[in-house]
């Protein structure tokens, strides 16, 4: 009598525990649940760097990530400048590798910028693991609008 008397208070004890939501917890700013964080790499939206009409324009300024996550991240030039696209993001990730044309680069350490010569797309895989906020630009034409930020929550 006395077994079965701790064994429902153990039952009883465990089945009222909250348990930690780990990747569900709520999100400080606006009260909506954190997007959860899986096993498969996610796609950040494209961005792209200049187009046929205006060399200087850009289709996303900002972009937000959540950290723990992998992700690939296409960044396209589609204009005929010359772009050297610069961001400390690449410091602070775990870098999985760099897809240019389907030839891949791997490496030990970030790499400083990714430069586009010609018409092209860059696709860069790395897993967030520092949480912030981090800057993109490419720094000779931020002046004209080719820059914006990068959040990692």
């Amino acid at each position: 009598m006395k077994l079965a008397v701790i064994a429902s208070a153990i039952l009883i004890g465990a089945l009222s525990t909250q348990q930690p939501a780990l990747a569900q917890s709520a999100d400080d700013d606006d009260g909506d649940p954190a997007p959860k964080v899986t096993r498969a790499s996610q796609n950040v939206p494209e961005l792209i760097l200049g187009s046929k009409d205006n060399s200087y324009a850009v289709n996303r300024k900002d972009f937000e990530l959540v950290s723990g996550q992998g992700y690939r991240w296409k960044i396209t030039s589609a204009a005929g400048l010359e772009y050297k696209f610069v961001t400390d993001l690449f410091r602070n990730v775990w870098m999985n590798q760099i897809v240019i044309n389907d030839l891949e680069v791997h490496m030990n350490g970030a790499p400083a910028w990714l430069e586009f010569d010609s018409e092209g797309t860059i696709n860069v895989q790395f897993s967030t693991v520092r949480p912030g906020e981090y800057t993109w630009s490419v720094p000779d034409l931020a002046d004209k609008g080719m820059t914006g930020k990068i959040i990692i929550k």
